[in-house]
């Protein structure tokens, strides 16, 4: 009986623990074993001057691109013509200054043959029209007063001609001998006319492929730097190759004038020798009255 008395006594003290403890131990933080629970005080509230002031809002300030710390800022090229002349290699350097030089000749024969061919076809048009209304070889001579055309070198060799044959020569035989002088002065006045063409055709069939030939060396050059360097990007190839391309476009200004050029002076220098032709028939049909007149002066001489 006392043991049961004791077991309903505990019963009872454990309940009335539960009931008034546990709401108790809800309240207060769990602490770990062995460790005393901190002492709690009370909140005291914080005073108006003691609190923390209130932070200004930051200016937002433009994101700028930078680069990193150690890395080399590559700065853009310049791809001018003069500067791309000065970084090409020397080879390219020689090809590009061979077809200015080219050039520069091609624009000074155009010039002087302009003059010269102007002039040679003024004066023999002028010397036609003053030998128009000769009635003889020395009639024309004196028209013509000495100034040196090619007319002016035709009916000297007609009086040449006829002084060296004498009064004994038939009449085809001077017109034969004659006609054999006109076509050799005809000649030299071609090749008087067309000197320097063969320079200008030279240029305009062999710039280009000289040209070529700078570009080539200049992109095979880029393509050397390319594998030295590692790398396939387009700001370490496209210098190199616009050097290169640099020869063949010198080389088109240089050939694609000489061509015109050329073209225009084979047209000129025909339009001249067509009047210089004119002249040799001229000379050609005074020579043939002076003969007629000379005969008739031999026939009347032998009838009297």
């Amino acid at each position: 009986m006392k043991s049961w008395h004791r077991c309903m006594a505990g019963a009872i003290a454990s309940a009335l623990f539960v009931l008034v403890a546990a709401p108790v131990l809800a309240q207060t933080p769990a602490s770990p074993p062995g460790v005393s629970a901190p002492e709690t005080q009370p909140v005291r509230p914080v005073p108006a001057e003691s609190a923390p002031p209130q932070l200004e809002p930051l200016a937002v300030r433009p994101l700028q691109d930078s680069a990193p710390s150690g890395a080399a800022v590559r700065e853009p090229r310049d791809l001018s013509p003069w500067s791309m002349f000065l970084a090409a290699d020397i080879v390219v350097k020689v090809v590009m200054v061979s077809l200015a030089f080219a050039s520069l000749v091609t624009w000074t024969v155009f010039f002087a043959k302009t003059l010269q061919l102007s002039h040679a076809q003024a004066r023999l048009r002028g010397a036609l029209a003053r030998v128009a209304e000769a009635r003889t070889l020395s009639e024309a001579q004196k028209a013509l007063d000495g100034r040196p055309t090619a007319l002016t070198a035709l009916v000297r060799a007609a009086l040449h001609e006829v002084r060296l044959s004498g009064e004994g020569a038939s009449d085809a035989g001077i017109k034969e001998r004659s006609a054999s002088r006109f076509t050799e002065i005809a000649r030299a006045e071609a090749r008087s006319m067309r000197f320097g063409m063969a320079m200008l055709a030279t240029i305009g069939a062999t710039s280009p492929f000289v040209g070529l030939f700078g570009t080539v060396w200049g992109i095979m050059n880029s393509f050397i730097g390319i594998s030295k360097a590692q790398t396939t990007n387009l700001a370490v190839v496209a210098p190199g190759i616009a050097e290169a391309l640099l020869a063949t476009a010198i080389g088109l200004v240089a050939a694609i004038p000489a061509v015109i050029i050329y073209n225009h002076f084979s047209r000129a220098t025909k339009a001249y020798l067509e009047y210089v032709g004119r002249g040799s028939g001229a000379v050609g049909r005074l020579l043939s009255r002076d003969l007629d007149r000379s005969r008739d002066r031999l026939l009347a001489r032998a009838a009297e």
